[in-house]
């Protein structure tokens, strides 16, 4: 008998179906994949399980007993808890106050007990086997070391069923390894982990069984030996994807942007290069290369210490956001939930951030051009949403859609995309890619910062590589080697053009 079972689940957002009828079970001491595209219903469904959402219908059956939850903490006392990709840590506290962070164990005085708690926490971090020191605070740890003690804190409560959602996001690969470690440690002890990720290869090293859903509803639940990358995707998106990247031959015009001798004597050193009109630009490079600080720092929104930039010709000194935008140049930020769109406003409200001094009148937005605006994105991009939908309720990938349209409503002539995809699934991502090759045939320059290889090499019409603030590698689409380009991310000096 399954541990648990979600039974013909409904949940309806205005204007949304966001779960029609889903039907969802777990087996005890599994680990099951959940997958589908941004939007499909993946994280709606996990809000219901977790007790964030209540359904607007169905039933959910844990261990043999119809139950109800009327918040994240009911959910929580029944041993079923949820690990976000944003962590819920307090990063100036020690791992154990983190761990018990609500239930600390008091004195007679009302004071912590500090002795048993650290007990408490070397009791459990020992039964799991998580390396962890109980007194080192949470700012002082890696990334995969944070999402051990949100994995800990999970366990102190007795969970059975535990949900990690998008767990490798932030990861080295080297991080992956220990997760996945932990992953089927936690299975052995019995534990049941329901698994949701974007990236499929994932799925092949830890899931027992995947669930893909779509639209809203359950397409298929296979075990993971009866599926391969090719059946997951056509799953997920209802087609075959043939040609990925999407990548096609456009006209190149004339140099729209130069930049000369960028320095800002901590990120980037005597940095040059330049973009032509129609051209997607590709910038690769390891993790702290400086490709994020130098766009920043041509943005101004970085201050630098000599260089110059040229629009068109013309020298330019871009003071910040506001500026690049009177100058045509938009920046979709690599951190959208912090950077990118504002979470509690709607759809629209975001995608006409950029624009409002323009549809205004007397400092009030005319709202006939606004929703006429909006409404167009919302077609032209696919976005399942409304004009009025709070933005913290759509997936990932709408949600990435969304900042797109912000950047697009400024009909930009100069467009940064700094990792365009991230955390969006295959399906998403093609359409993405297709967005830009359309953008690029425009004339718009692209610029797109990626930090995935295959992606680079896949999308670009030329490369430059950055290593340590320099750039060392520059290469043309005729010339794409992704040993090269890994050589030019380690520091060697590699141009073929």
């Amino acid at each position: 008998m399954p541990i648990l079972e979600m039974k013909n689940i409904c949940k309806y957002f205005p204007g949304v179906k966001a779960l029609d009828g889903v039907s969802f079970d777990l087996q005890e001491g599994e680990v099951h994949g959940l997958i589908g595209e941004n939007g499909a219903g993946k994280s709606t469904l996990m809000k219901v399980l977790s007790g964030v959402y209540q359904p607007t219908k169905g039933d959910i059956i844990y261990q043999g007993e119809k139950v109800e939850f009327d918040g994240v903490l009911s959910a929580i006392e029944k041993g079923i808890c949820i690990i976000h990709q944003e962590f819920n840590l307090f990063d100036n506290l020690p791992v154990a106050e983190n761990i018990f962070i609500g239930r600390e164990p008091i004195k007679s005085s009302g004071l912590v007990d500090k002795v048993q708690l650290r007990v408490w926490t070397e009791e459990l971090l020992a039964k799991y086997n998580l390396n962890l020191d109980p007194d080192k605070k949470v700012k002082e740890l890696s990334v995969a070391y944070q999402q051990m003690v949100e994995i800990a804190k999970a366990l102190s409560y007795n969970s059975k069923v535990l949900i990690m959602d998008e767990p490798t996001d932030a990861l080295t690969k080297r991080e992956e390894k220990v997760l996945f470690n932990i992953i089927e440690m936690l299975k052995e002890s019995g534990l049941t982990i329901v698994y949701i990720s974007h990236r499929l290869e994932e799925l092949f090293e830890v899931c027992d069984r995947v669930t893909v859903l779509r639209d809203g509803q359950k397409i298929v639940t296979k075990d993971i030996e009866d599926l391969d990358k090719n059946s997951l995707v056509s799953y997920m998106v209802g087609r075959e994807l043939t040609d990925f990247y999407n990548w096609e031959e456009h006209p190149i015009g004339e140099e729209i942007l130069k930049v000369e001798n960028l320095s800002d004597n901590r990120h980037i050193n005597n940095v040059s290069f330049d973009l032509k009109k129609g051209e997607i630009l590709g910038f690769s490079g390891l993790v702290g290369a400086g490709r994020t600080e130098l766009m920043k720092s041509i943005l101004g929104v970085n201050s630098v210490v000599e260089g110059k930039v040229y629009l068109e010709g013309d020298e330019i000194k871009i003071s910040g956001i506001k500026d690049a935008i009177d100058h045509g140049i938009g920046y979709l930020s690599e951190d959208r939930k912090k950077e990118g769109l504002i979470l509690q406003m709607s759809t629209r409200e975001n995608t006409t951030l950029t624009i409002l001094d323009k549809i205004s009148q007397f400092l009030f937005p005319d709202k006939k051009k606004e929703y006429d605006i909006v409404d167009s994105f919302i077609e032209d991009l696919d976005i399942k949403t409304t004009s009025k939908q709070k933005v913290r309720n759509l997936s990932g990938g709408n949600q990435q859609k969304v900042a797109i349209a912000k950047w697009l409503a400024i009909k930009p002539k100069i467009l940064v995309l700094d990792e365009p995809t991230r955390g969006v699934d295959v399906g998403a991502k093609a359409k993405i890619y297709s967005l830009i090759v359309e953008l690029a045939k425009q004339g718009i320059g692209i610029i797109m910062i990626s930090s995935e290889l295959p992606e680079v090499i896949g999308m670009s019409d030329r490369i430059f590589v950055m290593y340590e603030g320099d750039i060392t590698g520059e290469f043309s689409r005729q010339n794409f080697n992704q040993e090269d380009i890994m050589l030019a991310a380690s520091g060697e000096k590699i141009r073929k053009v």
